[in-house]
């Protein structure tokens, strides 16, 4: 797909509760850019499968993903643990993962005009969406650190869950996410490494930050 001249693209890929979202978040927020969480694409086709599961078809997924409003990704509705097992079936369909690679191109290289470039954030982004981005960031953390993290989330949403089943679940997700036959994630030679065991929010982003501002100016972005 064409890119336009002097596009900002930032690519992120990590495991399940490593910050990458919150990350990608803030990037586009500082940078003026289209932030696209990748996952929730495959959590809404999810969501479209148990509401509709007579009609639910190629064609419609085509016609829902043809018309989306990324806000509708925003939907706490989307977190629920039956749209989670839900989207992990249908995001092993090759068909569905052609759809949303089209939907997630547009997104990434043709951003509406107002924007300066995007972010997306997922399991695949750096290796398969925007192989040729000009920032490849690869964010991680422990598994008892994301399992923190993500038991806190949950607790905040009021799902009764304990640590223990937390790391259960991220130890399934990351071997799911690592061996899954079509963009398994793993880091690249040319992906930068975040590591955010240690990081704040605001220290990781600075770190981000300084990396970013650095080849923008060398590029004439900034």
């Amino acid at each position: 797909m064409k890119k336009k001249s002097n596009l900002i693209t930032v690519a992120i890929d990590s495991p399940a509760a490593a910050g990458a979202g919150t990350q990608a978040k803030l990037i586009a927020k500082h940078y003026n850019l289209l932030h696209l969480d990748t996952g929730r694409i495959y959590r809404l086709i999810g969501k479209i499968k148990l509401e509709n599961p007579k009609k639910f078809n190629i064609s419609l997924i085509k016609k829902k993903i043809k018309s989306l409003n990324i806000k509708k990704l925003q939907d706490k509705s989307l977190l629920s643990d039956k749209v989670a097992i839900s989207a992990s079936i249908i995001a092993k369909d090759k068909k569905i993962r052609n759809i949303v690679h089209k939907f997630q191109q547009k997104c990434a290289y043709t951003p509406p005009i107002k924007y300066s470039g995007s972010v997306l954030d997922g399991r695949d982004i750096i290796t398969v969406q925007m192989k040729d981005a000009m920032f490849k960031f690869f964010i991680t953390a422990e598994l008892k650190t994301r399992a923190r993290r993500r038991f806190r989330e949950y607790k905040n949403l009021g799902k009764k869950i304990s640590y223990k089943d937390v790391i259960k679940s991220l130890k399934n997700r990351d071997k799911s996410d690592r061996f899954r036959r079509f963009g398994p994630l793993k880091k690249t030679k040319d992906s930068i490494l975040i590591n955010t065991t240690k990081l704040s929010r605001k220290r990781c982003f600075k770190k981000i930050k300084a990396i970013m501002d650095r080849k923008l100016r060398v590029n004439g972005n900034l």
